[in-house]
């Protein structure tokens, strides 16, 4: 999701009323930090434990990355893994146009993934989708990386709208087979504060071992995240994610 602080979505005042109720049912990081402004940087580090010294939203065509992420942990262990991206028109797209923005899908980044990347990146689909299908067939593989349109995750449009959207298809996860099976957890979570911000962002943990109205005051950021994702996947950690503080106790 994109450029919201903590207090515009579950603080009192909050807009998103969808969200705040899974907070309820399952979990809140009430101190989760981004890493930087602007949004790639903290997308690059959320799967690699490094911005790579990217500042900007470069293309991904003008500053390709070269590091190990989680996909290729992943696929270099025989494992699959999924990047499913709203409006995109064709696999591992490298282009921005209409509401999909390529600076939000970071495994298009990374050129040691190119091959598994045009596999494994694909188009997200609507609720009849290549999403809803493999949550409605309990085909997740093991890591799944969602990244909303433009308007969907709040660049373009409302907060209510965003709400809107993560409302329905985490109705939508809940109800499926691969949730039910116990071995599924969901991590929704923004890319950066507004700018100028302090950076803190809502980050909404959902998973049936996450103990209702359970609240983690711990300083979390994007390297805890990748941090909790290897070690639940059962692969090294990479980079800052070594010394960030895993989000394990949550579940």
């Amino acid at each position: 999701m994109e450029n919201r602080s903590y207090s515009q979505i579950l603080g009192p005042s909050g807009q998103a009323p969808r969200l705040a109720s899974y907070g309820r049912r399952c979990g809140v990081a009430t101190a989760y930090y981004a890493i930087t402004h602007p949004s790639l940087p903290n997308y690059l580090a959320a799967v690699s434990g490094s911005t790579g010294g990217v500042r900007t939203d470069c293309s991904a065509t003008s500053c390709p990355q070269s590091r190990n992420t989680v996909f290729r942990q992943l696929s270099s262990r025989g494992r699959q893994w999924r990047s499913l991206a709203e409006g995109m028109s064709t696999a591992c797209d490298r282009a921005s146009y209409g509401r999909y923005a390529a600076r939000h899908n970071p495994a298009v980044y990374f050129t040691g993934i190119r091959t598994t990347c045009l596999q494994w990146d694909r188009p997200m689909g609507g609720g009849s989708g290549r999403f809803a299908s493999m949550l409605q067939n309990n085909m997740l593989p093991p890591f799944t990386f969602i990244t909303p349109d433009l308007c969907h995750d709040g660049h373009d449009c409302s907060t209510s709208t965003a709400d809107s959207w993560l409302g329905t298809w985490l109705d939508r996860i809940v109800a499926s087979p691969a949730y039910a099976a116990g071995h599924t957890v969901v991590f929704v979570t923004w890319d950066e504060g507004l700018d100028g911000s302090d950076n803190r962002v809502a980050t909404v943990v959902v998973g049936p071992t996450v103990a209702p109205g359970t609240r983690s005051a711990t300083r979390y950021t994007h390297y805890s995240l990748l941090r909790t994702t290897e070690e639940l996947l059962g692969l090294p950690l990479l980079k800052a994610a070594a010394t960030a503080h895993s989000m394990r106790p949550m579940l």
